[in-house]
């Protein structure tokens, strides 16, 4: 047996955001989500949600 202790196991994530962005902003699109300035902003919603979705749930260290 080995005196070392194992080392935990480390996780990158690398995410197409063009994609994650294009996509979200056609899922917005028939019902867009605005800002006080009128500017369409369903495109950084659904990338921020997906970001902060895979940040809380997968845990990545780097």
């Amino acid at each position: 047996m080995s005196d070392t202790a194992a080392a935990p196991a480390k996780k990158l994530f690398l995410l197409d955001a063009f994609a994650l962005i294009y996509r979200s902003h056609f899922a917005f699109a028939k019902n867009p989500r605005v800002n006080s300035k009128g500017m369409n902003t369903g495109a950084i919603l659904g990338f921020t949600n997906t970001l902060v979705e895979v940040l809380l749930k997968e845990k990545p260290t780097h």
